[in-house]
């Protein structure tokens, strides 16, 4: 049977078109992101003339990107005058406090737009192969804690808050694979109580101590440089927290890296992962499904995993039950871990 007749319309070459074209999406917001067209809007600046000017960039040029800014969602137009949607205010405008146009320092960098020129390669192998970007001195690592900060500034506190909603009693938590360090952060913000131990290479936990200062916990954050796999947690903690981590990994390596958390908790201790956790049928919901891509095409044998295959994971590892929550309005979800 013909394919028309199977879906009830002609075939249509338009989604390759869109697919192969994709890349100038990324390098469109990039641009923009960099020239600062949203912020220039923000500002007032409305016609292609007046953003031009404010940007130091050609008006046709301008024109051009604004125009299929619009086409692809982030602006609006009116006759020749172009505004910014809600979201391109919030998240695009420098001026905005939820400014996240550094992540594209890192998403957009070399470390990771690079290996998809290899991606036949890496599906070939089931894994993409590196000698470099997993050692602990590579600049990679500062740049993603720099970068992505301003993202992750929303679901840590929606993290805290959902894992410590009372705020009225004493915890320690240990912070692994720390990064920017918000994570543990937003737990010491909330609760005057918590005391923050924060594992992650030497030069990244200068990252994260710079952010603690701003954040005024630095007196209840301590750092402990090194490996995850590696480095002596110690125990007694109430919290162990695990934020996009796990999906660097294949599942074995993840137990064993939960069975040291296990031993490092106290009675009655959790474990929080925060994870891209995508349904059973592994293509939805697609934000969260699609991780699996970045996964494939950056690390040697990470992946999405779904909820299912955590709470196995955690139960191998001595974890007596899991559960997951949604963290909305991100598109990652929350599995906390009993002992």
């Amino acid at each position: 049977m013909a394919p028309e007749a199977q879906t009830g319309k002609q075939p249509s070459p338009a989604l390759l078109f869109e697919t192969l074209n994709g890349y100038q999406r990324s390098q469109a917001i990039k641009t923009a992101i960099e020239l600062e067209i949203f912020t220039a809007i923000g500002e007032g600046k409305t016609t292609a003339k007046e953003i031009a000017e404010r940007c130091a960039a050609s008006e046709r040029g301008t024109r051009v990107l604004c125009d299929f800014l619009t086409i692809i969602g982030f602006l609006t137009k009116d006759g020749s005058s172009y505004a910014l949607t809600p979201d391109s205010a919030t998240f695009l405008d420098k001026r905005s406090p939820g400014y996240m146009g550094s992540v594209t320092e890192f998403i957009l960098s070399s470390y990771i737009v690079d290996n998809y020129d290899r991606l036949t390669e890496t599906v070939r192998n089931g894994g993409f192969v590196s000698d470099t970007a997993f050692e602990p001195d590579h600049p990679m690592w500062v740049r993603f804690a720099r970068a992505m900060a301003p993202m992750m500034a929303m679901p840590s506190q929606l993290m805290a808050q959902l894992v410590d909603p009372q705020k009225d009693q004493k915890l320690r938590v240990l912070d692994i694979a720390a990064g920017h360090g918000l994570y543990g952060i937003a737990f010491a913000k909330q609760n005057a109580q918590a005391e923050i131990t924060a594992v992650d290479w030497p030069a990244v936990l200068e990252v994260a101590k710079e952010n603690a200062q701003k954040a005024g916990v630095s007196e209840r954050y301590q750092t402990k440089p090194g490996s995850a796999f590696d480095v002596d947690y110690g125990a007694g903690y109430d919290l162990v927290l695990l934020t996009n981590f796990l999906h660097h990994f294949d599942a074995q390596t993840c137990e064993n890296l939960m069975r040291k958390v296990y031993r490092a908790l106290a009675d009655g201790g959790r474990a929080v992962a925060l994870e891209f956790v995508p349904n059973d049928d592994r293509v939805s919901p697609p934000q969260a499904a699609a991780f699996a891509m970045q996964m494939l095409g950056s690390t040697p044998s990470g992946d999405a995993y779904t909820f299912a295959e955590i709470d196995q994971m955690f139960r191998n590892a001595g974890f007596s039950r899991s559960e997951m929550h949604d963290l909305q309005p991100t598109v990652e979800r929350v599995v906390i871990a009993h002992k």
